[in-house]
């Protein structure tokens, strides 16, 4: 994007006089208005003549004109001054369109000497632009921030503004950090969030689940890490109806062509449902029972409010049947419609099944993709508008075939979640298979393997028989299929008569695609039947959760109006500590083999705290009511109760006396983010450090404050009510999982109460706006977003395929981020509790924390027996997994009770420990395999190729390891099997201080840590 040319002032930004537009005809837009800034005229400001020329003041050495984007950064250089960009963005309000000047460039650093400039693009050609000197901001935007008159301090990165110059320069810290774009918040009209999704209560009548195989075909690339390309051999889908079975069934084709296939399947599916959902059936005339009922209600059954003696009620039915359903509200009534979306579900879609489907349905017939983007590549979600007809652009009630991806609210293997299921709950692979006895049903839904690798080509799919188990070879697990699974295979193949291996793959396809189709239909069933909600018109389980929380809590959030506020909050976010504070540990007690009487008993003990975010989430949390504490000197933050109606965050200088080093150097308390000496990024470090500036929640500082820290000034308090709102319906979810007949709904209530934690961490900021456009010209073809100044990057799938992604230049936080920030932080008070509080009172210098990480503590403790203190202290742990005839006598108590300690080795015996860095340790256990964990190397392949001995010589020779391993990759949606080698082991950990000739580490900050 260039600018040069001559281009005329909105008459809305004119009419300002915030704007010098500087007439040149030079090409030199751009430097003319930097000029402008620099030295400005009194009069004839339009005028290049008013101005020194830009070549007699300016350094522009190498610089091209007209002048770009990209070299804005080498003038910033060569003339030591900074420079922000801004643009004209039309915005929809109230059915007018407005222009708002948004931010597109920003300069790295603010100098003395900073100009502001307006970038206007030329409407007559996408890569002409023209520059102009903003000379007053404030006034340039203060009318789309505010409907007031009158002098406004302006913020430039994030165009919020202040009403003192004293508000703005406390601001400027903040903002410097966090801030690289234009931030939007909601307004005393919109700032209000509760449930509103009533219509969702409906469930969607048409869900497609789906599947597909390929074949690995061997492959010819430069590279020699892409050695399998997957091709797609067959694909299968299976239309469920919620209220006309006939309207079910599965189909599947296996052919090269299989793709477009399916696209057009899913094309026709779109307008026989579009033709089904235009009708209009009438109601089926209601029996007297259901009169008296529809008389006598009290509620609408629709938003679950009652009927005020003003109300108008109606006889809601349904549309597509006829029948009654229940009284509701007129309005409610009106809004409560069936559901123009077909869900597409597959399971891993996201990093799977996406690729081989995209291409195809974004060109194979008219309609825009709306796309939920990860990156430009990978995608949460995307759907694909069906018009009625070609020349159809009215878009009211078209269809929308939305692809979701099942693993995103069901994070287990198909296999495992359908082995949660009892037989009796496959109820549509029976309906597929009703002919089948009960042993062939058994053997048909058993977990079943395929030889994936052997069939790198299509004639291999005309085999006439099974391979032998060494073809069912994967390289990405490193492993064959067991003598038993494949025994399996050869009953299913002479069970169901299968002639080729192609046919076999098509048994193998058919019934994934059943499995999966009932597994989901048994989680809707189970999400309807609990939560009046379902979970189709989602794209994730955290966003289900979240309204099925809103819908039954009842919460009425209020959002955060104030920038200062947001950032605030946002500073205080720090999430679970993973650190080694000893990287080796060796237990001696009369329990193991190798006991030596003749050196201290010691134990190592693996502590785990039982849902510890949803012990937190049942505590008091903040919803409304958010003010800043006047006088914050005369603060006392230990006269505020737990549960206080009012909570507080705070910003705080803490002082760590020297006193106390010794006796917290293994868990300090007050973790933040910063970089260790020596690194240039940022982790998350308990450190002895005091603190300044340090937003910490009320109860936090409390806790710290009572074990020795302290508080040496208070900066700002942040007000809020709170309430333990969120309690009733975590223990609503905890009592579901008790209740639960099966496997499969226990881990679902548990995913449920987790997941509703995850959405209260969004954040909004990473959050990539990515468009999948399908042609070049147009308002808003490829060329013209290519064009636009907050361009960013494109990646060019298929000749009619491209993808591009855009600066944002706005953020709008729209959740209440609040609550995960004081979730995380109530977590830590659980933790830190019962090490300083229980621990070390208990055993003082005779143990050592090991390895902390979240929610769990490894300690090494030097005491007779471990197992008498615990029934001394049972109340402070579940024991409720220990075996009933315990050695210990240990009772069994306390099931799953959340906040409290769990041994997770269940009494059995933990002889050795070896930690490198975070989330790279091994363990030994008596009796058990050894627990081995290195985050960047796949499990199977840190099962097959690592031992307990590699760690140990990783730590004493401080030598790092590499591994070879397999993965699923793509590349512009081509998909490749690639092999790649990784660190697996690597002794350099720099979040605390390794003494020298030892294992043992200190904090940062430490008083004998050399600085």
């Amino acid at each position: 994007m260039h600018a040069g040319c001559r281009i005329k002032l909105p008459e809305e930004i004119k009419t300002k006089k915030a704007v010098v537009n500087v007439q040149s005809k030079d090409n030199a837009c751009f430097t003319w208005s930097v000029v402008t800034a620099l030295y400005p005229a009194k009069e004839h400001v339009d005028r290049p003549s008013s101005y020194p020329h830009y070549t007699m003041v300016l350094n522009l050495q190498g610089i091209e004109f007209p002048v770009s984007l990209k070299q804005i950064k080498k003038i910033e250089l060569l003339n030591d001054i900074s420079v922000n960009v801004y643009t004209i963005q039309a915005k929809k309000k109230k059915k007018e369109e407005k222009l708002t000047i948004v931010l597109i460039r920003l300069a790295d650093e603010k100098k003395c000497t900073h100009v502001n400039l307006l970038y206007m693009p030329d409407p007559q050609d996408n890569n002409v632009g023209h520059f102009a000197c903003i000379k007053n901001l404030s006034r340039l935007v203060s009318s789309q921030l505010s409907k007031k008159n009158g002098q406004k301090y302006m913020c430039d990165r994030c165009l919020h503004y202040f009403h003192t110059n004293e508000k703005l320069e406390a601001h400027t810290g903040d903002c410097q950090q966090m801030n690289d774009c234009a931030i939007i918040l909601p307004n005393e009209e919109d700032k209000w969030l509760s449930f509103t999704n009533y219509n969702r209560k409906e469930r969607i009548p048409f869900v497609v689940y789906d599947d597909l195989e390929c074949i690995l075909q061997k492959t010819e690339e430069d590279d020699p890490k892409l050695y399998q390309r997957h091709q797609v051999s067959s694909i299968g889908y299976y239309v469920r109806c919620n209220y006309d079975a006939s309207l079910s069934g599965y189909r599947s084709r296996r052919d090269t062509d299989c793709i477009a296939w399916f696209v057009e399947q899913l094309k026709d599916l779109a307008h026989r449902v579009k033709s089904i959902l235009s009708r209009n059936v009438p109601m089926v005339e209601l029996t007297q029972d259901e009169c008296e009922k529809f008389n006598s209600a009290t509620h609408c059954h629709i938003c679950e409010k009652p009927f005020a003696s003003d109300d108008t009620r109606v006889r809601d039915h349904s549309h597509l049947t006829g029948l009654y359903r229940r009284p509701a509200h007129a309005n409610c009534n009106l809004n409560y419609k069936d559901s123009y979306t077909i869900p597409i579900v597959f399971h891993n879609f996201s990093g799977y099944d996406s690729h081989f489907i995209i291409k195809e349905i974004a060109t194979a017939f008219e309609g825009n993709v709306d796309v939920l983007p990860i990156n430009k590549e990978k995608y949460i979600s995307f759907t694909k508008h069906v018009n009625e007809s070609d020349d159809d652009k009215k878009y009211r009630n078209h269809v929308q075939l939305r692809f979701i991806d099942s693993l995103r609210f069901l994070n287990s293997s198909l296999d495992k979640l359908s082995s949660f299921l009892n037989k009796d709950k496959l109820r549509i692979v029976r309906s597929e298979f009703a002919h089948l006895s009960t042993d062939d049903f058994d053997l048909l839904t058993r977990k079943g393997v395929f030889p994936y690798e052997y069939v790198d080509c299509v004639e291999k799919l005309e085999d006439t028989r099974l391979p032998p188990r060494e073809s069912f070879y994967s390289s990405l697990t490193g492993n064959t299929v067991s003598e038993s699974d494949y025994a399996h295979a050869v009953s299913v193949w002479q069970r169901f008569i299968i002639r080729t291996l192609g046919e076999y793959s098509d048994l193998y396809l058919k019934t994934d695609v059943l499995l999966l189709a009932d597994v989901f239909e048994n989680f809707r069933d189970s999400c309807i039947n609990s939560y009046d909600l379902d979970p189709t018109y989602y794209y994730t389980l955290p966003g289900f959760t979240w309204d099925a929380m809103l819908k039954h809590t009842r919460i009425n959030f209020e959002l955060i109006t104030d920038i200062d506020m947001v950032m605030f909050v946002e500073r205080g976010i720090r999430g679970g500590l993973s650190q080694y504070s000893h990287r080796y540990a060796q237990a001696n007690n009369k329990y193991v083999q190798s006991y030596d009487p003749s050196n201290p008993s010691s134990y190592l003990m693996y502590f785990d705290v039982n849902n510890l975010y949803g012990w937190a989430m049942c505590q008091p949390l903040p919803y409304a009511n958010f003010r800043w504490v006047d006088d914050v000197s005369n603060f006392n933050v230990n006269a505020v109760t737990p549960d206080l109606s009012k909570g507080y965050i705070l910003e705080v200088d803490l002082e760590y006396p020297r006193h106390l080093h010794d006796a917290h150097a293994d868990l300090p308390f007050c973790p933040m983010r910063d970089k260790p000496p020596g690194s240039r990024q940022d982790k998350l470090l308990a450190t002895l450090h005091d603190k300044k500036w340090y937003v910490i929640h009320y109860r936090n500082l409390q806790q710290c404050t009572r074990h020795g820290l302290r508080v040496t000034k208070i900066h700002r308090v942040l007000e809020f009510a709170q309430s333990p709102w969120l309690r009733e319906y975590i223990e609503l979810n905890t009592r579901f999982r008790a209740a639960a007949k099966n496997d499969f709904e226990k881990n679902l209530y548990k995913l449920m109460n987790n997941a509703v934690f995850g959405k209260t961490m969004e954040n909004v900021r990473n959050h990539v706006d990515v468009k999948l456009l399908t042609k070049w010209n147009g308002r808003y073809g490829a060329e013209a977003m290519i064009a636009k100044p907050n361009f960013h990057s494109r990646s060019v799938f298929s000749e009619n395929l491209v993808a591009i992604e855009m600066h944002k230049l706005e953020v709008k936080f729209n959740k209440p981020i609040y609550v995960g920030m004081c979730i995380l932080d109530i977590s830590k008070v659980c933790l830190y509790e019962f090490h300083h509080e229980y621990m070390l009172p208990l055993y003082h210098d005779k143990f050592k924390v090991v390895y902390t990480d979240t929610d769990s503590l490894i300690y090494h403790i030097e005491c007779e027996d471990v197992y008498d203190q615990m029934k001394r202290d049972i109340p402070r742990f579940d024991t409720s997994d220990y075996a009933p005839d315990n050695i210990y006598s240990i009772p069994l108590m306390n099931k799953k009770v959340p906040g409290l300690m769990k041994d997770e080795n269940n009494g059995t015996i933990m002889t050795e420990f070896v930690g490198l860095r975070a989330k790279m340790y091994a363990l030994k256990v008596d009796g058990k395999k050894d627990t081995k964990k290195a985050k960047s190397v796949k499990t199977n392949v840190v099962a097959r190729t690592i031992t307990f001995d590699d760690y140990m010589q990783c730590l004493k020779d401080r030598i790092e390891m590499t591994r070879d391993q397999s993965r699923i990759q793509s590349k512009l949606h081509n998909v490749y099997t690639v092999r790649e080698t990784e660190i697996a082991l690597s002794p350099y950990d720099d979040k605390r201080y390794i003494v020298p000739e030892s294992t043992n580490t200190l904090p940062w900050g430490y008083y004998r840590v050399p600085v």
